[in-house]
């Protein structure tokens, strides 16, 4: 929802950026479909991963994504955050930024300690207060398009033509994360070989002409200056399209999608770290759960690394304090993109895919993966040093975790299978990337 403040930064040539994002998620997006038809390993990336790079391999990508999300929420919560100081037309300073981020967190995590029912079903309501508005800025909102303002915020800073293609690569990324979970269950589908690439392609294909579509129409309603100084770029342009009161619906709208979103994902992202710690995969923190199964320790563990991270990237800027959150999450998302590529490789010889086929995939996949590069690069210094770190420390964390993966392998093989309990016949863990990412709408 703050997509178009951040691209209008580098002006309406971002639409170079755009294409090089769509091009790239399109690679993405058929490597991960052929993943999902060959991979015979349940958890998604993780099981991908595990291909080439083993057990480590499986962690780390879980880790990396789970920390992703976990980062991602973070940023819905200050977007949520400007679209208030807005709505109710008061000016927040960083530190109050920072604590209402937080009591936002806070709030939609103890919301979730009853269980995710009712909860679940706000989320599936509310995320039409995003799509709603993009959709009509995307085929109404050309009736205020005004050429000349489009052509004044064209390159504000007058960027080189390469310059601004990857200028905005990170950011564009950010509205496309969640693709891979597209290709999930292809067990399910009918002909998978031809209808999942075709379902995988076409969804982000269309998701990439409602981007760039929305916020190209933005950048001819809403002047340049005017579009990067604000903290609620849809209700502003709604405002201009019709009345103020008509862009405090959409505000308050975008509000009330942010916080279903929370609320649905700080239960999910508890969930899923639950999930893969019951089969030996995360910390056994993360595994306690109370009699309504809801992983209450864990998400209080969880709520805490989130709290530490909206202190730490406090800025006197909002839009700042979300670009950084952006990136890092991008970054950390980025390792198991680029991990999947890589494996695809030994997918394809162990399910001896045809050579001819094998190549025409693998080029594919290079591509992808030259992409995230690209996106990492986009990302900046920090970004990549912060995720270098995180990515790291994982490591250390994995010492702790492979103990307990070499027990319970050790337990399973120890115990008769008709007395194996429940947790212990569940050889993989939960699919982090399989969760359904609708909140894309909500990220852009």
């Amino acid at each position: 929802m703050l997509l178009p403040t951040k691209l209008a930064e580098v002006g309406a040539i971002s639409i170079l950026s755009w294409l090089v994002t769509a091009t790239g998620s399109l690679a993405l997006a058929y490597a991960f479909a052929r993943c999902g038809m060959l991979s015979r390993k349940t958890g998604g990336m993780g099981g991908y991963a595990e291909y080439t790079f083993g057990k480590a391999g499986n962690y780390i990508t879980n880790y990396t994504y789970g920390l992703s999300l976990l980062i991602a929420n973070v940023a819905i919560s200050i977007t949520a955050v400007g679209y208030i100081q807005v709505l109710f037309g008061i000016k927040l300073d960083s530190l109050q930024v920072g604590l209402a981020t937080i009591a936002l967190l806070w709030i939609t995590t103890f919301a979730n300690f009853g269980g995710a029912r009712i909860t679940g079903r706000i989320g599936a309501v509310t995320v039409w207060g995003v799509i709603a508005p993009v959709v009509l800025v995307s085929t109404v909102g050309w009736f205020w398009f005004d050429s000349s303002v489009y052509a004044a915020g064209w390159n504000p800073h007058d960027k080189g033509w390469f310059e601004a293609a990857g200028a905005s690569v990170a950011i564009t990324l950010w509205a496309f994360l969640g693709l891979e979970s597209a290709c999930a269950n292809t067990d399910a589908v009918e002909n998978p070989e031809r209808n999942v690439p075709i379902a995988v392609l076409g969804g982000t294909l269309g998701a990439a002409v409602i981007y760039i579509v929305s916020t190209n129409v933005i950048f001819g309603i809403v002047g340049n200056e005017e579009l990067v100084a604000s903290t609620a770029p849809f209700g502003l342009v709604f405002a201009k399209m019709f009345t103020p009161m008509v862009g405090d619906i959409v505000m308050a709208a975008m509000v009330l999608a942010c916080i279903g979103s929370l609320l649905g994902w700080q239960f999910t992202i508890a969930q899923v770290y639950k999930s893969s710690a019951d089969t030996g995969y995360f910390l056994s923190i993360f595994a306690k759960a109370n009699k309504a199964g809801t992983p209450i320790v864990g998400m209080l563990v969880l709520l805490a690394a989130q709290t530490a991270l909206a202190l730490l990237t406090i800025s006197p800027d909002l839009s700042k304090q979300f670009d950084t959150l952006v990136n890092l999450a991008v970054v950390t998302n980025l390792v198991p993109y680029i991990l999947s590529m890589a494996a695809l490789m030994t997918m394809q010889k162990v399910s001896n895919v045809p050579e001819g086929k094998a190549l025409a995939t693998n080029v594919i996949a290079l591509i992808a993966a030259a992409y995230s590069y690209l996106a990492l690069y986009s990302s900046g210094e920090q970004a990549l040093m912060l995720g270098g770190v995180a990515t790291i420390f994982g490591y250390t964390l994995f010492g702790f975790v492979n103990n307990r993966l070499i027990r319970l392998e050790a337990l399973n093989n120890s115990v008769p299978t008709q007395t194996v309990s429940a947790q212990h016949l569940t050889a993989e863990p939960v699919p982090v990337n399989n969760l359904n990412t609708a909140t894309l709408e909500v990220q852009a």
